[in-house]
């Protein structure tokens, strides 16, 4: 039993492992890393075109209007005249562009 197990491992190198190996790390970079990659660019590039007077939705679910901006904070206005500070990562969604009906966009 012990000696099957020793010329087992004694077989050498086989190719098709590393063709396996190669084609696993293939599938973890198009189904994994890339789309999060993209979605973390797309974030980057939504917080950059926000502007004063933009709705948006942050992270926690508090929806308002930008009432000024910083370098890496926004001060949100929210119902009732209340203004909160954010981190520029807190942002979510554009709800300005995300309220734009595709009827209206045709016309």
């Amino acid at each position: 039993m012990t000696s099957t197990v020793i010329l087992q491992a004694a077989g050498g190198f086989d190719p098709r492992q590393l063709i396996m190996f190669g084609a696993i790390a293939l599938v973890f970079y198009f189904f994994m890393i890339r789309p999060q990659l993209k979605k973390a660019k797309d974030h980057k590039k939504l917080i950059s075109e926000l502007k004063k007077g933009d709705k948006i939705v942050t992270t926690a679910g508090i929806h308002g209007r930008i009432a000024d901006m910083n370098d890496t904070t926004f001060l949100i206005e929210v119902e009732g005249g209340v203004k909160i500070r954010f981190d520029k990562s807190a942002v979510s969604l554009d709800a300005t562009k995300a309220t734009v009906t595709p009827a209206a966009t045709k016309a």
